[in-house]
């Protein structure tokens, strides 16, 4: 193992090797790390103590102390650690299971990073925190507020062979804060509370009664906007609601297919982007095909006065959105959805059907499954046409949605992206989990690297 050394006494270079006996040192703090992939990102992970398993763990060292941070490669390719702040860089690994190390003083209070510092890497997920004396400095107290996140698995019930019939459909529009990402929060507008809306089904044919209410305690005129809706403003032009007003239409659903809905009170896309946006499908007659597993997704935008990755309740940011620049991209309403706090799952054998959506309000989504090949696609959300077949990757425009179909052959953790994938770093990515018995016919691994870590 080699060391790198930075701030140390009498020590003029960033990097030394463990044989030179000029440089004497006892660490008050040591970390070790390894390097790895996690959710298609490259990143740090926790070897011992406190932090072991933890991605990209922040590390909480006294002021003053001596920190020695040890670093194990555990993926096979080039890797460094580095805190800049501190001047330290080790010498880079390029084998795995080599390992290397630096040793700093944490001459000063306040909030670091440490890195790798290899091209791309950082960028892909390889960076960290180091908190120096406690409290993490000019820093909001980390907060926790309400779950906004929509659970995939609720998309209703299939409407199966039955005759069209009255149905009712209760929306509250709601101004609440929730959590954004750990540690920080956002002031979300909504349907019923969730990010995206609530899922609606019904059947071609139906007769449909919305009634939409905004809250009392709301700042905001809201309104509600069917793409499945023949007549004006989609019902817009006439649910425009005060705070604690309600406002409704009927409708009867003429075209079959997946639709998107979403507030349409002016400035349109500050309300979509806050989060008033779901879908509606509108079944055949006869319904859908069955299959095992439905899961209802949607992909939006926050656009946050605050960078991404800031403690504390994040502000909007108008410019940002005239600029589509979001800081957040993200499925169901924050983070975490997808790969925390609600677990989709399947198991080898099972067809999974994807309702499949953009809120935006202004990115084109590439939607695609790392590890999995679309057997139907209903293109633009269009179920009565013969559906695409054999497909990679999905284009779905704001405002737009699909349906997917695959069955699922092996055993494995499918990751959810949009292909422009500059976007994971944003906060897009979902997992979905297939457990059974393993299917060597379809695919094996020679090795012991995890195959399903991307493609």
């Amino acid at each position: 193992m080699s060391v790198g050394y930075a701030a140390a006494p009498k020590a003029t270079a960033a990097n030394q090797n463990a044989g030179n006996t000029a440089v004497k040192y006892r660490p008050d703090v040591t970390y070790t790390l390894r390097t790895d992939i996690a959710d298609g990102k490259l990143v740090f992970i926790g070897e011992a103590g406190a932090i072991k398993g933890k991605v990209n763990p922040e590390l909480h060292v006294p002021e003053g102390a001596v920190v020695q941070i040890n670093l194990v490669n555990g993926d096979g390719a080039q890797h460094d650690i580095s805190v800049p702040d501190f001047n330290a860089t080790s010498n880079k690994l390029n084998e795995k299971g080599s390992g290397t190390a630096i040793v700093f003083k944490a001459g000063k209070k306040g909030e670091f990073k440490y890195i790798c510092t290899v091209p791309g890497h950082v960028q892909a997920g390889m960076i960290g925190k180091i908190i120096v004396g406690g409290e993490k400095v000019g820093a909001k107290p980390a907060t926790k507020a309400m779950d906004v996140s929509q659970n995939p698995m609720d998309v209703g019930q299939p409407v199966g062979n039955r005759s069209p019939r009255t149905l009712n459909v209760n929306l509250e529009t709601t101004e609440v804060v929730g959590q954004l990402m750990d540690g920080s929060t956002y002031k979300y507008w909504t349907f019923n509370n969730k990010v995206p809306g609530p899922f609606l089904r019904v059947r071609v044919g139906d007769t449909v009664n919305v009634n939409m209410a905004n809250a009392k305690d709301s700042h905001m005129i809201h309104s509600v906007d069917f793409h499945a809706v023949t007549g004006p403003g989609g019902g817009a032009a006439v649910t425009q609601a005060a705070p604690g007003t309600e406002k409704g239409f009927t409708f009867k659903a003429i075209n079959p297919g997946l639709y998107v809905y979403h507030c349409a009170t002016p400035m349109v896309a500050q309300h979509i982007s806050n989060g008033m946006y779901g879908m509606i499908l509108v079944e055949p007659e006869g319904g859908l095909p069955k299959v095992d597993r439905e899961f209802y997704i949607m992909q939006g935008e926050l656009y946050t006065a605050q960078k991404h990755g800031t403690s504390g309740e994040n502000e909007f940011s108008l410019e940002k959105l005239l600029d589509e620049k979001p800081e957040h991209v993200i499925f169901n309403g924050n983070h975490d959805a997808l790969t925390k706090t609600h677990k989709m799952e399947a198991k080898v054998g099972e067809t999974v059907r994807i309702f499949f959506g953009v809120g935006g309000p202004n990115l084109t989504s590439s939607f695609h499954v790392i590890g999995e090949i679309f057997d139907r696609v209903y293109n633009q959300g269009d179920l009565t046409s013969p559906p695409m077949r054999n497909v990679q990757t999905t284009l779905v425009p704001a405002g737009g949605a699909t349906m997917v179909e695959f069955k699922v052959e092996v055993p494995g953790r499918l990751i959810l992206v949009d292909h422009a994938l500059s976007r994971l770093e944003k906060g897009l990515v979902g997992i979905m989990n297939v457990t059974g018995p393993e299917n060597p016919e379809v695919f094996h691994s020679k090795s012991k690297v995890d195959a399903n870590s991307g493609h």
